[in-house]
This record gives structure tokens, C-alpha cells and sequence, in this order.
């Protein structure tokens, strides 16, 4: 894998029951834009609309088009379709959680995740805070 985007608040706000891969329908200039270092992933998410999966607010930062338009993403069917039972279910959602290159190609790991509450996002730095205090009287 060459150059890896990592969308960090998504792993925040969401806890992450599942991740597939997604390839991605792009032109050249959007290529060249990913190779370049121009992504942001913050603040996209992935909706499914008539059968189909595009991938919504993530801007790749072309020169020559909209930086901000819906990339279509592809994904087997039988995925997709499982994929719609999911996220029908009670605050499950599909989010981005990386953009990276793999062979030449574009790839994008979607997230199934349900969102987090305030407490469990508190919750979580607590723990995280307590393994890092448990690892410096270790040493």
C-alpha cells in the first residue's frame, strides 16, 4: 500500500462493528490529486441510493472539476444488499474510515459502525488514559 488517508474522528464518534473494502469510480485528475497528498475524509460519510453506494462530502482537491462531487463506489451486490439490512437497523451507519492505494487503484475501507454517546466517548479516553499512566510505571 502506498499512501494511506485516515479519517481519525470516525473511530471517535463511531464504534466499528464491521470495515470492506470499496473500490472507487474516479478520473485522472482525481487520481493524481490522492497521489499528491490532497484528501480530506473528515466529515464525508457513504449513502446508498437506488441499489447503488457513493461516497458523499469527501473532498479530493482537483484543479479542474468539483473537488466535493459523490463518488460512486464499487461493491458487490449480495454486499450491497446486506449492507441496506444493516444500516436499516437502529443507528447503524456507513462511514469512511481510510482512502489509500492499492495496485495503482483507489481503495476506500467503509466502516459499519453505531455512534457513540457522549459518556461512551468519555468512557473511552478514560481507558485510554489509564493504559497509557499503567505503561509509564512499567517502564
Amino acid at each position: 500500500m502506498d499512501k494511506q488517508f485516515f479519517n481519525k474522528k470516525a473511530t471517535f464518534d463511531y464504534e466499528i462493528i464491521e470495515a470492506l473494502e470499496a473500490g472507487l469510480v474516479l478520473t485522472g485528475s482525481e487520481i493524481k490529486a490522492i497521489r499528491a497528498n490532497k484528501v480530506i475524509l473528515n466529515g464525508s460519510y457513504v449513502k446508498i441510493l437506488g441499489g447503488e453506494v457513493y461516497w458523499v462530502g469527501g473532498n479530493i482537491n482537483v484543479l479542474d472539476g468539483d473537488p466535493d462531487r459523490s463518488r460512486k463506489l464499487l461493491i458487490h451486490r449480495d454486499q450491497i444488499e446486506r449492507l441496506v439490512g444493516k444500516v436499516q437497523e437502529k443507528g447503524l451507519a456507513l462511514i469512511p474510515l481510510k482512502l489509500y492505494l492499492k495496485k495503482g487503484k483507489a481503495k476506500l475501507e467503509v466502516g459499519l459502525g453505531r455512534g457513540l454517546k457522549k459518556y461512551d466517548k468519555r468512557e473511552v479516553a478514560k481507558k485510554k488514559d489509564q493504559q497509557r499512566e499503567m505503561e509509564r510505571t512499567t517502564r
